[in-house]
């Protein structure tokens, strides 16, 4: 296979030519003897399908990788960014960029069209196996026991509620909104995103049938977006668990100033020590950072906790059945630099788990693509509120690690290599 070099009217495509859909056209090769490594990642990525990527090289050099119309750029300012990508996947691929070894113009478009080749491009994506030992170790190093759990959350949601007011939309919630009103997500406006957050938050108090005075048990409570909404539409009493400080916090102030404070109980605990039983559960994204290994803990708590008959409602980003296997033995982007101690189901995981603790799944609700949306309002709104973020004390770096980590998570919903489900679980 020859790495092709390519330029649309003698002259490299501009973005504007990108956005406009121009096919590059062949033309003479404008490009001195590539590095091996560097022959080696370009000739893989002209096996993308159904879109281009324009890749400028550090000798200012450009190639046209892939098939169709350029999708998006990538300007690799140092040769061992290839080497890296090669050695490390997708880690190799983030460490560089938050490092400022190479840039795009068009991040989201250029992680969605490598998700969807992720057949063509595994070995880009994943590395290779030995050189990741050392990633992978880390990652079981940092597993969720109860003083690792409280370590890995505080890591994430400690980074000041200032700063997640920045991005987040007024009900304060971090994660997928449901975009009922509208017949596609990406229709969707900033402005519709607290409806859409709150949308989600009543279907899951219809999917509980919740009546005034049931008990309801929240685990991961975040900034208590939710237990406002059951407290003031079901007229019900909660009890939020957090293992973040800042959120605990900000979400007894929240029930304080909405005068709903005697309906909730925010605590510092691990679902692994509550006590008692509850009407209903909600879990909204909680699942991802339990990790593997404690899963079948997470669902007999689930289990014990919940009343005869009651329900739970379980809100989790899920990985394909198909690519599980290979996940569960590597560690990637996420696991590495945001979630540390965090692990993915596979829809077929996590219905064998729950099965398995007495469990049975009545309804199953899949909404990816309005996660994907989610996730770029709130792209959209922290690079609208960069000079505030700086101003808070976070650098360069961290900017560039928060728009890769927005940017991976809504390429993968789009490429539908990852979803979000909301399960409805019964005793019964």
């Amino acid at each position: 296979m020859n790495t092709r070099s390519e330029v649309i009217n003698g002259k490299a495509p501009t973005l504007t030519d990108m956005a406009l859909g121009v096919s590059a056209q062949p033309a003479q090769s404008v490009t001195s003897k590539l590095p091996g490594a560097a022959k080696v990642l370009l000739e893989m990525l002209d096996n993308l399908q159904q879109g281009a990527i324009q890749v400028t090289l550090p000798d200012g050099s450009q190639r046209h990788c892939g098939h169709g119309p350029i999708m998006a750029d990538m300007v690799v300012h140092e040769w061992h960014v290839f080497s890296d990508i090669l050695a490390r996947g997708d880690i190799g691929a983030a460490e560089s960029f938050i490092d400022g070894h190479w840039g795009t113009e068009s991040l989201t478009p250029l992680l969605t069209l490598i998700a969807k080749n992720h057949k063509q491009l595994t070995q880009a994506i994943h590395g290779r196996g030995w050189r990741l030992a050392s990633q992978w170790l880390l990652h079981r190093l940092r597993a969720n026991t109860r003083r690792g759990s409280r370590r890995n959350i505080m890591a994430h949601y400690d980074l000041g509620n200032d700063f997640y007011k920045l991005w987040l939309d007024e009900t304060m919630s971090y994660s997928s909104a449901w975009f009922a009103g509208h017949s596609h997500p990406d229709q969707a406006q900033w402005s519709d995103l607290p409806a859409a957050q709150r949308a989600k938050n009543q279907r899951m108090i219809r999917q509980l049938n919740l009546q005034p005075g049931d008990c309801l048990l929240e685990i991961g409570c975040g900034w208590g977006g939710f237990a406002e909404e059951a407290a003031g539409s079901a007229n019900c009493h909660i009890t939020g668990l957090t293992l973040s400080p800042a959120q605990l916090a900000f979400a007894q102030q929240r029930a304080q100033s909405g005068g709903w404070d005697h309906q909730a109980s925010f605590q510092l605990t691990d679902y692994r020590d509550v006590q008692g039983q509850y009407d209903h559960i909600v879990s909204v994204e909680m699942f991802e950072a339990v990790g593997e290994r404690w899963w079948p803990t997470y669902f007999k708590t689930l289990r014990k906790l919940l009343k005869p008959g009651g329900k739970a409602v379980v809100q989790v980003i899920t990985i394909n059945d198909a690519a599980f296997k290979k996940y569960k033995r590597g560690t990637d982007f996420i696991q590495r630099h945001v979630f540390p101690g965090g692990m993915l189901p596979s829809p077929g995981a996590f219905q064998q788990q729950a099965t398995r603790a007495g469990l049975r799944i009545i309804d199953d609700h899949a909404f990816g693509l309005h996660y994907a949306r989610t996730l770029g309002l709130w792209h959209e709104a922290f690079l609208e509120r960069l000079i505030d973020v700086k101003a808070k004390g976070f650098d360069e770096r961290f900017v560039r690690l928060w728009r890769f980590y927005l940017s991976y998570c809504e390429a993968g919903f789009r490429a539908r290599s990852i979803d979000v489900h909301q399960y409805t679980l019964t005793t019964a």
